[in-house]
């Protein structure tokens, strides 16, 4: 049998490609008015539960999105076990399981051969024999984990695995109501989108916070979100989190209509002996905690440094799984939620207190936005990205005290549009917009002066109360994308809760 190392030499290149495969699928029909018929050009078009990938409707109407199956999108990824075939020999990278269950399959569905292997770590390479000739189907099986691939002449596509997301698509244009379209197959062809008129104008300029004094951080206790109060003393023994696991938790929890869930990422680099900071990192509509944990870009940063993250699973009220963020979009209590989230994890693994950090994609970024001015007594900072606050929230916003904030923003943003306004989906959400929002926090936090540019090309004020900062990062023709983990990490883990806050 050929030496993996050797294999490993040879597939190189090709290993960064397939740890990020995607599944293929695509999308095309045509857009027309419901009510005249009308084929409708000009309809921009974009995955509203995946970041980066959008088109416009032509002239006559019609469409096509794809995702290659090259290209990894944030919550799709098949699993982080990639396959190269070299002659007769199959290479199988990254897998790391203590069961491992390698099946060929034909066109038909028959299983021609299976091998079971034990105790993996690494690289693992088979000979297929006569089985390597023309195409086939491999099914991985790591540890009760399912990736099926497709192998052709032309290489290997990674398809979809039960569970994974497929695309929700927005459809938008100016002078008709927002349409959603769930893709319900890896492949759809002739799909009609029928847009209306609103019945009245939803789009509304949204005004900038205005200054009031009610809108001033008051905290109830002399203290500073530096840090620079006595630190919390953490006991950790008796906490029973394992280190290099992914546990899917299920919470009664008051305020919620049914059991709620979420996945505890406890990563290898964890070692139980000292506190380590926490991270809750909320999905978009139409989402999952699944999704999430495999789109992030926090936890590669966050993984090396024993970090455990968290991966809530939303609620459906509408459009999807999603959040309680005021008026949308779910009508169970998310607050309550986190906070035994918190106390769960707090229970079983060695959690630093002044060290809980939230973020968030699409309406995960508006949670997360959420929870800073709802909960600055338990979040030390929070960097949301791809949605703003919105109008009903942020008059309500509680602000025990200042908190650091840092939002990523993308000025051609179709889902969550830059400039701010009505939602368009008639759910009540009104967002300040990226700068309205900035300047909301900015406020709120007691800055002064102008903002100025910091060494991430972001604008920023950092002569705010108690030694917190504000920041937007605008990506200049950024579409609806995850934030940058590699800016939003140092951001947060350099601020601390201060200890009279914690419980």
């Amino acid at each position: 049998m050929r030496n993996p190392q050797i294999a490993n030499i040879a597939s190189i290149a090709l290993l960064g490609l397939l740890s990020s495969q995607a599944f293929a699928w695509s999308i095309d029909g045509v857009v027309k008015s419901k009510i005249s018929g009308r084929l409708l050009g000009g309809v921009k078009i974009s995955t509203f539960n995946f970041g980066g990938y959008e088109t416009t409707s032509a002239e006559d109407g019609t469409f096509r999105l794809s995702g290659d199956g090259t290209t990894a999108i944030a919550g799709t990824k098949a699993s982080n076990v990639a396959l190269h075939m070299e002659g007769n020999m199959l290479t199988i990278y990254n897998a790391d399981a203590r069961s491992l269950s390698v099946s060929v399959i034909n066109s038909l569905g028959k299983v021609l051969k299976k091998n079971n292997i034990e105790n993996v770590q690494g690289i693992v390479s088979l000979d297929l024999g006569k089985l390597a000739r023309g195409a086939k189907f491999i099914r991985v099986t790591a540890d009760n984990r399912n990736s099926t691939f497709m192998v052709t002449d032309k290489g290997v596509t990674a398809l979809k695995k039960e569970g994974d997301l497929l695309p929700m698509l927005q459809f938008a244009m100016e002078g008709y109501a927002n349409f959603v379209y769930q893709m319900q197959a890896e492949t759809e062809t002739g799909v009609t989108i029928e847009m209306v008129r609103p019945a009245s104008s939803s789009s509304t300029e949204v005004k900038p916070a205005e200054s009031s004094s009610s809108q001033q951080v008051e905290p109830p206790k002399s203290s500073s979100s530096a840090g620079n109060d006595e630190p919390i003393v953490v006991d950790c023994s008796g906490k029973t989190a394992q280190s290099g696991k992914d546990e899917t938790v299920k919470l009664t929890v008051q305020g919620s209509s049914g059991q709620r869930s979420f996945i505890m990422h406890v990563p290898s680099a964890y070692k139980g002996d000292k506190p380590v900071p926490l991270v809750i990192d909320y999905h978009p509509i139409g989402g999952s905690s699944e999704g999430q944990m495999k789109g992030t870009t926090y936890k590669s940063q966050t993984d090396p440094e024993g970090v455990i993250s968290l991966y809530p699973q939303g609620t459906t009220k509408t459009m999807g799984p999603g959040w309680n963020v005021g008026p949308c979009c779910s009508n169970d209590d998310d607050l309550e939620f986190t906070r035994e989230m918190i106390k769960y994890v707090r229970e079983k693994a060695c959690i630093d207190p002044q060290r809980i950090y939230a973020t968030g994609f699409s309406m995960g970024g508006g949670m997360s936005n959420h929870v800073a001015c709802m909960m600055s007594d338990v979040f030390a900072a929070v960097a949301p990205a791809a949605m703003d606050l919105n109008k009903t929230n942020s008059a309500k916003c509680t602000k025990a005290r200042p908190i650091s904030v840092i939002n990523f923003r993308g000025t051609a943003d179709q889902v969550c549009k830059y400039q701010g306004g009505d939602s368009g989906y008639n759910d009540g959400l009104n967002f300040l917009g990226a700068e309205g929002t900035f300047k909301y926090w900015a406020e709120a936090d007691g800055c002064t002066g102008a903002p100025t540019t910091n060494s991430d090309g972001c604008q920023e004020y950092s002569t705010c109360r108690d030694g917190v900062k504000v920041v937007l990062c605008t990506k200049q023709g950024g579409q609806h994308e995850q934030g940058d983990g590699r800016i939003g990490w140092p951001f947060l883990k350099q601020f601390t809760l201060p200890a009279s806050f914690v419980k």
